[in-house]
């Protein structure tokens, strides 16, 4: 069962953007924080960003601060993360979920089935 569904992937030039979408019902939305991991080919899955369920607190992995922004619109079901500046080693399956918030996959409990980002050189 489908509980969040990414959209937005796609193919990119260096120095392009993407917009990615998360869409959940509310039983795997409401009242909880949004985060996004990616994962390229031969690597684990690693945290990107989070927002907190009010939107009142964002948090980054270091690669993506300034490039990349979380946003998230409540009576939508729907967090966002805007891409800028896309660079080839952006590649990979993003991932979103929900659950606690932080750095850590364990702290999600429900997960999309992720889309694919191939930014080229």
């Amino acid at each position: 069962q489908v509980q969040l569904v990414e959209s937005g992937g796609g193919l990119v030039q260096a120095g392009g953007s993407l917009r990615l979408s998360c869409t959940g019902s509310g039983r795997v939305f409401s009242g909880f924080a949004t985060g996004w991991f990616r994962q390229a080919p031969g690597k684990a899955r690693e945290f990107v960003a989070a927002i907190t369920w009010s939107g009142g607190s964002t948090m980054y992995t270091g690669s993506v601060k300034g490039r990349f922004t979380i946003s998230r619109d409540n009576a939508k079901n729907t967090a966002y993360l805007q891409m800028n500046s896309l660079k080839p080693e952006d590649t990979a399956v993003y991932y979103c979920a929900t659950g606690l918030s932080g750095y850590s996959t364990g702290r999600y409990d429900y997960w999309g089935q992720g889309t694919q980002v191939t930014v080229s050189s």
